[in-house]
């Protein structure tokens, strides 16, 4: 049996990760106190630790032997992007329509289930396929967090867009990874005015929140159209 200590198999990457993970959890714990907000405002901070930690591992040319980075990278995401959203979700709807809470755990379980489906199959095939198989699991808290922060949010559609992207999730419909620097810029500009609480309202929607929500959603269904066109 290998004697392998954890300070050797840690890098500054998965610390990057860490902090992926402890967004994760206090978005958790927001939503158990119905702060809502700042548990949406977590989720889109656990997003931007799970882009840079890829981003700094690349800059440090980390090699990593043992897969430590890749394992811990998922078991964050299915906190951060699994559970997270799924108790966000569950929350709200046990709030706002307490009458349909077997739908609503349904669904919320649907995030959780195929969230973890869908990251372990990803660790599987990551070295194998270029892209992502499967709608990528960061996806769901960030629909999620945008849908609730436009101020248009409806429990209803967000059940019906919680199982659609659950099975796009575990689905083999290949996506690739989102490239356009000047739609990344928009979607970076107006999830720091989300983060900062700085909302550009039309009539009381939140644009900053709907623009971020739309170019999430294009993502989702891009692929669906070039599918069945």
């Amino acid at each position: 049996m290998m004697n392998i200590k954890i300070q050797n198999l840690i890098g500054i990457p998965d610390l990057v990760t860490i902090g992926n993970l402890i967004c994760g959890f206090l978005s958790i714990v927001m939503t158990l106190n119905h702060d809502f907000h700042l548990a949406a405002v977590f989720m889109i901070f656990s997003l931007i630790f799970d882009c840079a930690d890829g981003y700094v591992a690349r800059q440090i040319g980390r090699v990593d032997e043992f897969g430590f980075g890749k394992n811990i990278d998922s078991l964050s995401d299915v906190v951060s992007f699994g559970v997270a959203p799924a108790v966000f979700l569950y929350s709200l709807g046990h709030m706002q329509a307490p009458y349909i809470d077997v739908l609503t755990i349904i669904a919320s379980l649907f995030i959780l289930v195929c969230g973890v489906l869908r990251l372990t199959r990803y660790n599987i095939l990551s070295d194998e396929v270029e892209g992502f198989v499967g709608f990528p699991i960061p996806g769901i808290a960030i629909i999620m967090a945008s849908f609730y922060m436009t101020n248009l949010f409806n429990i209803y559609v967000a059940i019906i867009l919680a199982i659609l992207i659950s099975i796009l999730m575990i689905s083999d419909i290949r996506y690739k990874k989102m490239d356009d620097m000047i739609l990344l810029g928009i979607n970076c500009f107006c999830l720091l005015l989300l983060i900062l609480n700085l909302p550009v309202e039309l009539f009381g929607v939140n644009m900053a929140a709907v623009i971020v929500l739309l170019t999430s959603l294009e993502y989702l269904i891009i692929n669906l159209i070039k599918i069945y066109a």
